[in-house]
């Protein structure tokens, strides 16, 4: 209800013992604020070259986490929509989301996960366990599933920092499918349109016991490699001073490279690709 329908009072619902889903809540009381639920007409398909898509996220663990990263380039067929669409967002202090697919509906459903999460912590009094963030997150995509049949996809990658987990292996990372399907990931993964790539780039690159400064420079490679074979993926755009995010996940929680710090990683990485355009062996 709203401040005039009621003299600024709750509503019942507000009172009703429920779940500690935010998501749930909306689902009983206000289903039409949820984007994820709203399908188009029968017969009707989202045009590609109408809706704005975001391409290439990864991740990968390091010896003190894990890391996160995406190139900032929007599509709409073949157009560049948006040069520095950001793709990687907190989710909380120790959980990081980024995003491939329809940009409207993910960055929809960035903001409620991120409501959801600080929703259960304040009504459980504690906070969720990783393995339930990314359940809850599958969740959430499952929703969207009708949308995503008629061509509006949001195919997200999650990470944390999992203090249960045995040491060296903290950092853990999680991807879905359109239908909400779970799949945890060892050591890296991608997600968008040049993720197999990035992939490929990421399984030469990728080594346990990576320091911060080696995985960011492996992160800023395979999205170069992404960038060099698929159209809808960016790379670093000197002129522009347009540069990956990039942002780790440790014991100390979430925190995103200062620019500053991604550019010169960034001009050093294509330093090196002016000398090695193929990019750099694989670690014996």
């Amino acid at each position: 209800m709203t401040r005039n329908e009621n003299g600024g009072r709750l509503g019942e619902e507000f009172f009703t013992p429920g779940s500690s889903s935010f998501t749930e809540f909306l689902v009983a009381h206000r289903p039409e604020l949820l984007s994820t639920r709203r399908v188009l007409p029968d017969g009707v398909r989202a045009a590609p070259d109408q809706v704005p898509h975001g391409t290439t996220v990864l991740a990968l663990s390091h010896r003190d986490g894990v890391l996160i990263a995406g190139d900032r380039r929007a599509t709409m067929g073949n157009l560049i929509a948006q040069r520095d669409l950001e793709k990687v967002h907190p989710a909380d202090d120790h959980t990081a989301v980024a995003f491939a697919g329809t940009v409207g509906l993910a960055l929809d459903m960035v903001k409620l996960y991120q409501v959801e999460l600080t929703h259960f912590e304040k009504i459980e009094g504690v906070a969720m366990t990783l393995d339930g963030k990314a359940r809850r997150l599958a969740g959430m995509i499952r929703q969207n599933l009708g949308q995503a049949m008629q061509g509006l996809a949001v195919v997200p990658l999650l990470t944390g920092y999992d203090p249960s987990a045995p040491e060296g292996e903290r950092g853990r990372i999680f991807s879905f499918d359109i239908a909400g399907g779970l799949y945890e990931k060892t050591g890296f993964h991608a997600e968008g349109s040049g993720s197999p790539y990035a992939r490929g780039a990421l399984k030469k690159l990728f080594r346990k016991g990576l320091d911060r400064r080696e995985a960011a420079l492996a992160a800023l490679q395979a999205l170069w490699d992404a960038a060099d074979d698929d159209s809808a993926t960016g790379g670093p755009d000197i002129n522009r001073r347009i540069f990956p995010i990039v942002s780790v996940i440790t014991e100390d929680g979430f925190e995103r490279l200062s620019e500053p710090e991604t550019e010169a990683l960034s001009r050093e990485m294509v330093e090196q690709r002016s000398n090695r355009p193929d990019g750099p062996n694989a670690t014996p």
